[in-house]
């Protein structure tokens, strides 16, 4: 219905073009985009970006402030993937649940005060359940008091580039303080897969196994459209209904965020539209097209505004046609760059010690090579000045992969350092023949 539908309104709008004498000029075209959410709505704002370079295909709203609701947790579970890769967290490490996070309202996981879960069982639950009280005792591990995390959210917000954002607790569960952009949203997203693809996969689960629970992912679009991995659902009455996913199709990905939309299938299906069109986009500038999404477009009617009765506060879960005009990336985007993970070889004893010199860094341990290498090659791509002349490897000590770099020289070793620390990067310095 929906594909006859999109179809019905190419067709009148292409005619509508020719009615008007050609009037839209040759450098444009044009590429079916059906919204299922009033454009006129006060909750609406939607944004779609190359995930690549950065660049905003496709804006709506994208600045204006919104309740992001339990896509929060991506922010929470950005500071505990960064608790992970600096060692100061554990997958195996338990997170015990005070009479706070005990008392969070659904939904939740249900732990009761006093008890405990894995940090791999409260990431499994966040990302597929959504779980509040899970967020609230993981965020209480991390920051002390849920407050006190919330603080260390927004200033890592402002880190990233953030800069309409403001967290008030850890789960998204209204508060009037509580506000971030579709932009913002957007912006998390790729430092979520940049800055730690090794735990990305948790953004793909379509279910988790939680002591022999079986939880089903809200965000059903993981299993309902092909190429999506990822990420996460929100919905507050106050929001509606939010979804930020990631899109994979011909080695092209892309990241779509639409917030406030009325109900799960209006959301879903208008992130779906905008993420095929986003593709298209991407196809035809493979051709030798410069185009790129612009906001000239009539809506028809919309779905009914009416949220699913099955929906717990906290989460569950018109177009005419689109002009495509030449457009430049916002500067801003385009300086988050997303890393291609490599293979980083190996080095022998000889290698090292025409590297330059005998120092070592180290900037993390993991449980798996694979993990370690990409570490490895993100450190590389971010912090290229410094580690031109040096070598890495995935080492493995004991039952763990150590990623260091190598053949450094002590001062070579020691800046290398300095620029990781001051980006919040795990690094340590390691003399010659420690270790």
């Amino acid at each position: 219905m929906i594909q006859h539908a999109r179809r019905l309104l190419l067709s009148i709008g292409l005619a509508a073009a020719m009615a008007l004498g050609g009037t839209v000029p040759s450098a444009m075209a044009q590429v079916p985009y059906l919204s299922l959410i009033p454009q006129n709505s006060s909750k609406y704002a939607a944004i779609v970006v190359d995930a690549r370079t950065g660049e905003v295909l496709y804006g709506k709203r994208a600045d204006a402030p919104r309740y992001p609701a339990s896509i929060t947790k991506v922010m929470t579970l950005y500071l505990v993937y960064e608790a992970l890769a600096s060692g100061r967290l554990k997958l195996d490490d338990e997170v015990v649940f005070s009479p706070h996070a005990a008392a969070q309202p659904p939904t939740k996981l249900g732990i009761r005060a006093g008890q405990s879960i894995t940090v791999a069982e409260a990431i499994g639950t966040m990302t597929t359940l959504s779980a509040n009280d899970v967020s609230v005792a993981i965020a209480e591990k991390l920051g002390g008091t849920e407050r006190r995390f919330a603080a260390l959210m927004t200033l890592r917000a402002q880190e990233l580039g953030m800069t309409n954002t403001n967290f008030a607790n850890a789960n998204g569960l209204p508060n009037s303080r509580n506000l971030s952009t579709a932009r913002d949203i957007a912006i998390l997203s790729r430092a979520a897969m940049r800055d730690y693809p090794q735990y990305y996969r948790y953004f793909s689960q379509t279910s988790f196994n939680f002591r022999g629970r079986v939880i089903n992912n809200h965000n059903h679009m993981l299993r309902n459209v092909a190429g999506v991995d990822g990420l996460k659902t929100g919905f507050t009455n106050a929001s509606g209904f939010n979804i930020a996913i990631s899109g994979v199709r011909d080695n092209r990905r892309l990241i779509v965020v639409v917030l406030g939309g009325p109900n799960r299938i209006a959301r879903d299906k208008t992130a779906e539209s905008l993420l095929l069109t986003g593709f298209e986009v991407q196809e035809r500038r493979a051709r030798g097209e410069q185009i790129t999404v612009a906001q000239n477009f009539f809506e028809p009617p919309a779905l009914a505004a009416r949220p699913e009765p099955s929906m717990q506060q906290g989460d569950s879960e018109q177009g005419l046609s689109v002009r495509m005009v030449s457009s430049t990336p916002p500067a801003r985007a385009s300086q988050i760059q997303i890393v291609e993970t490599k293979s980083v070889p190996k080095l022998n004893g000889k290698a090292r010690k025409s590297a330059g010199g005998q120092w070592t860094v180290q900037v993390g341990t993991f449980n798996t090579r694979s993990d370690a290498r990409e570490q490895l090659s993100i450190v590389e791509k971010r912090f290229a000045s410094h580690f031109d002349d040096a070598r890495g490897a995935a080492e493995k000590d004991g039952g763990k992969f150590k990623a260091r770099f190598s053949g450094m020289t002590e001062d070579e070793a020691k800046d290398a350092c300095r620029a990781l620390k001051s980006r919040k990067q795990p690094c340590m310095v390691m003399a010659p023949g420690r270790g």
